[in-house]
């Protein structure tokens, strides 16, 4: 990123909005929900950022993003996320990805990184010497469910803690032996329910995916 481009970063969670621009140290937060619209959502972070001068938007969503496009409302947000620009509403260049590509940016460390959101669902990324490759493996069948019914929340309801845990440990393995990783980043809010990182695994923080909004103008990335 240019020393000169100040990029505000936009985290989109369920319970709330983050914000932190460059050279900023202190985030800024408003409540999120099952209200929360794009319009909304835009005014509250013009609200919240009168004293912050920016050149650039970087946004993490909940939700499937390609080209710099959302593919899908959210099921736990508003509606008319889809096909909304948010490059209008801020009068800047914006450049849109999934929240848990945006966490994982900001995690990376070098070689192959993936990168696993234990939260209500299950937000997957790679980053391959840099470059991003999203994943939406939430669904895919395992053990005749899918592997966010076991690692999810639900997943860590039904099977309780200690299974849960087992079932992180396991299914880690076996995606870090598919996708030949040098390195695994579990973030979301249920990691901190871990009693200890699996084999080869590193704990990632909330504030990593702000340094992964920076990090997206970084034309050297």
């Amino acid at each position: 990123m240019r020393a000169s481009l100040k990029v505000l970063t936009i985290d989109i969670g369920g319970n709330n909005v983050k914000l932190l621009m460059s050279g900023e140290k202190e985030s800024r937060r408003f409540p999120s929900g099952a209200r929360l619209t794009p319009r909304r959502m835009v005014s509250g972070v013009k609200a919240l950022t009168k004293d912050w001068k920016y050149d650039a938007v970087s946004i993490g969503y909940p939700g499937v993003v390609r080209n710099n496009r959302i593919q899908v409302d959210p099921f736990n947000l508003g509606k008319g996320w889809k096909g909304f620009s948010f490059r209008q509403a801020f009068r800047r260049p914006v450049r849109i990805v999934n929240d848990a590509v945006m966490q994982a940016l900001g995690s990376y460390r070098g070689g192959t990184m993936l990168f696993l959101g234990l939260g209500t669902g299950l937000g997957a990324a790679l980053v391959v010497n840099g470059h991003l490759v999203p994943l939406e493996i939430a669904h895919f069948p395992y053990n005749k469910k899918t592997i966010e019914d076991f690692l999810g929340t639900r997943g860590l309801v039904a099977l309780g803690r200690a299974r849960w845990r087992k079932a992180v440990e396991k299914v880690v393995g076996e995606l870090v032996a598919a996708f030949l990783v040098d390195d695994v980043v579990l973030g979301g809010g249920n990691v901190k329910k871990l009693s200890s990182m699996p084999k080869g695994c590193r704990a990632g923080a909330n504030t990593h995916a702000f340094i992964g909004g920076f990090r997206l103008w970084d034309e050297q990335r």
